[in-house]
Order: structure tokens, then sequence, then C-alpha cells
């Protein structure tokens, strides 16, 4: 895999939704690396990109509440196990699950593979609240997919937090999971 500086130089065949994310960190004066790839459904898959970009891919999980009412995109390290009931009791929602794929391309312009943090972008009427694992700010770089799950990002941690995610209008709530203990 080839480690690229910024946007393809020829976006033909690209999504439209891709190309919106390269416009925003463009117009935010974030720096950025990609890789291109084969698609990557799977943190398994993900582990290869992770070295090739030299940046923590996330686990990004999009999760709801019973009524399917509130709506959550969770950002946590790749190789960290978390359970609901325990996220659940930490931001005083009740009982959650995973959303729908439905959810997640009506919230957020994002089909199932490919969840990013950088959908939040297509959030207009912030329906869904980020929150964002303590453990992913411990890192210098952040992955993630341009909302597709053929390529992957790689910018800042600082830049995320500073740059980005208040661009895209979302206040982050930062969670520290426990770390689960292998049995």
């Amino acid at each position: 895999m080839e480690l690229y500086h910024g946007r393809p130089a020829d976006c033909t065949g690209r999504l439209e939704k891709e190309i919106r994310c390269y416009d925003l960190l463009d117009s935010l004066g974030v720096s950025y690396q990609r890789v291109d790839h084969p698609a990557a459904m799977t943190m398994e898959a993900c582990l290869e990109i992770d070295k090739a970009l030299g940046a923590l891919i996330c686990k990004n999980l999009l999760l709801c509440n019973r009524q399917q009412t509130a709506f959550y995109l969770l950002l946590l390290p790749g190789e960290k196990q978390f359970r609901t009931s325990v996220l659940s009791k930490i931001i005083g929602s009740s009982r959650l699950s995973f959303a729908s794929g439905e959810h997640m391309e009506r919230l957020l312009d994002i089909t199932p593979g490919s969840l990013s943090v950088l959908g939040l972008m297509n959030d207009h009427e912030n329906r869904v609240q980020l929150l964002v694992d303590t453990d992913v700010l411990e890192e210098e770089f952040f992955g993630c997919h341009p909302c597709i799950n053929t390529s992957s990002l790689r910018f800042s941690v600082a830049d995320l937090m500073e740059k980005v995610i208040p661009a895209m209008g979302h206040s982050p709530r930062l969670v520290t999971l426990p770390v689960e203990e292998e049995k």
C-alpha cells in the first residue's frame, strides 16, 4: 500500500461524499495522508492499513437508545472492547444497541463498513452525539475512512479535536471506557 499526501490527483470515479471529505480537510488547512486499498469491512482488515498509515484506526460504532430517538457515534481504539450496558450507564441513556444501516445512511450518508467521524459533516440536524473514548486522545495520529471504505486517511488528533469536529458543528463528549479483561 502506498501512502499519498492529500487528495487524489484525479477524483474521477470517486463518490461525491468522499470528495466532500477532502474538500472539508483542505478548507480547514488540515495536513493528511491517504492510503487506497480494497474494501475494509472489518477491524482485522484495518490492521494492515494501520501499519501503512502509521495511525490508530478507530472503531466507529453508531449506537441508539431503545426507542431509536437518540443516536451516538462512538470512537474508540480498534483493539478496545466495550459493553453497551457500561456505556449506557456512563452516558445516562436507556439501553443502547447498534443502529441499523438505514439509520447510518439517513443520518450520516454512510453505508455499513464505511462509518467514519467525517460522516458527521452530513448530520446537519445534529441528531448524532459524538462520543470519544479518552484513549483516542493519547495518540498523535488518527485514522479514518473518508466516508467510503476503499481509502483511509491519517491526520493529527489535535486537528481532529480542534479543527475538524468543530467545523462539522459537533461537540464531542469524552468518555472513559474500562479495559475489558480477557477471560
